[in-house]
């Protein structure tokens, strides 16, 4: 047993040097003409990305409304080609693809980066797997964690989606293993806008369902062909109206959604609506006293 344990650990250790010696000469055949010609690699890639990046938006604005978001969910796969054919050819460069070369690098290499990106490792993982999964593409509208908003660009390590507040939020793909991903169109260009009214109980519910889907049917931003229905959810404080329909383009998210509220409180105003009160625990604990 001794023998065996001894001769495993005499094999690996000539393994290792082996691996080193293979390694150290690789570095020793890199030169500053090979050094020239990886950063020109780099630059041509970086402006490749920029132009596709520009390309892609530019003509998904120009094309069919319908085809928009197919369109933009069609970077993520262009930018994963460059970026690999980039990662291909700097590997031939410097490395020549041998079978020799590549069998001593990726050992020494995966145990080097193995632990200081495991993070960046997992989340390009996460990021392929998305691929195939869908769980979000550019131009969907998606929720994950606290953060909700468009996803404007789906990168190799990450995800940046536009809040209602105009901010970026860059969102790493691994994400997706320990946060809840909610997809509110999933590549269509239509999603379903809820919004809430609040009334006292007494409130006639019919001629508020009425005025409610008056007021989704006459909206320019309906997508009619798609259905309109009213939720009605009694509360303590009152009667909760949910009017759950579909703008024509998930981007006009919160233009229809003010555009059906301002609308709808003309409406109500004609009828007088009582609005639920606020019963203020405290007053009337001190006016008891």
């Amino acid at each position: 047993m001794n023998i065996q344990i001894y001769w495993l650990a005499q094999s690996a250790k000539d393994a290792v040097k082996e691996t080193a010696e293979d390694t150290k000469d690789i570095v020793s055949q890199i030169t500053t003409g090979k050094v020239a010609q990886g950063i020109l690699i780099l630059l041509t890639a970086y402006t490749v990305l920029r132009i596709l990046d520009k390309l892609i938006l530019w003509l998904s604005e120009k094309i069919a409304k319908e085809w928009r978001l197919r369109v933009k969910q069609f970077l993520p796969f262009l930018r994963m080609v460059v970026l690999t054919t980039t990662i291909v050819v700097l590997m031939n460069l410097f490395l020549n693809l041998s079978k020799e070369n590549i069998l001593a690098v990726t050992g020494t290499v995966a145990v080097a980066l193995g632990f200081a990106f495991k993070d960046y490792a997992s989340s390009i993982i996460a990021g392929v797997v998305g691929l195939f999964e869908s769980s979000y593409g550019v131009g969907d509208r998606v929720k994950i964690g606290e953060n909700y908003g468009e996803v404007v660009s789906y990168g190799l390590r990450s995800v940046r989606i536009q809040t209602p507040d105009d901010n970026l939020i860059t969102i790493p793909h691994n994400k997706i293993w320990t946060e809840a991903v909610s997809n509110a169109n999933a590549g269509a260009l239509e999603a379903q806008v809820v919004t809430e009214f609040y009334f006292a109980h007494e409130i006639d519910v019919n001629l508020v369902r009425k005025i409610l889907y008056r007021v989704a049917q006459t909206s320019k931003y309906t997508a009619l062909k798609l259905p309109i229905v009213v939720i009605i959810e009694e509360k303590p404080w009152g009667t909760m109206f949910k009017l759950k329909s579909y703008p024509l383009d998930a981007r006009d998210e919160f233009v229809y959604k003010t555009d059906l509220t301002s609308r709808a409180k003309q409406a109500f105003a004609k009828h007088n609506f009582a609005y639920p009160r606020i019963f203020d625990v405290e007053s009337a604990q001190s006016n008891k006293q």
